[in-house]
């Protein structure tokens, strides 16, 4: 678990599990549809049933729950759950909390979340992709994007960066 802007932190799910799990002060969000958006909706088949209202994401106390899989395709990466986790990131840092934004092994699916949030809000990176990714590599050195969530960067990266970064 690394911090990567104050009080907001990327991980794993065992540092989710092991130091962070029922702690009130902190704010998660599960980047990871195994085993939490699973175990939240109680679905037994291999994936989630479509028409639930909680389908992609899953709110719980200070837990934001998502559907998210490190797919290999961009277009299987709903924008919708990416846009949902920065804004819970930003909501959670906003109201003074710890935030750990993790997935199962903190090295494609939550670095990425963590990647944007710090282009969109901070200027611990460049706005452009290439030399943002290089200087993030130096905060969160496990930073390995899937193909598909690498790709889904590079295609919503400008959109992120001028409409978000302008709020």
């Amino acid at each position: 678990m690394i911090e990567i802007f104050p009080s907001f932190f990327i991980g794993t799910a065992e540092d989710y599990e092991v130091r962070v799990k029922g702690k009130p002060d902190w704010v998660v969000v599960h980047a990871c549809k195994e085993p939490y958006h699973r175990q939240e909706l109680g679905y037994t088949a291999l994936g989630a049933p479509k028409s639930h209202p909680e389908y992609l994401i899953a709110r719980r106390g200070n837990r934001l729950i998502l559907n998210l899989v490190d797919a290999p395709n961009p277009n299987y990466i709903p924008k919708e759950i990416i846009d949902a986790a920065i804004n819970y990131v930003h909501e959670g840092l906003s109201n003074s909390h710890k935030v750990l934004v993790h997935c199962n092994l903190g090295e494609s699916r939550s670095p990425s979340i963590g990647l944007l949030y710090l282009a969109i809000y901070t200027d611990k990176v460049p706005k452009d992709f290439a030399l943002a990714e290089q200087a993030f590599q130096r905060i969160y050195p496990s930073y390995n994007p899937g193909v598909g969530m690498r790709g889904f960067m590079l295609k919503n990266w400008d959109v992120y960066v001028r409409k978000l970064g302008d709020q």
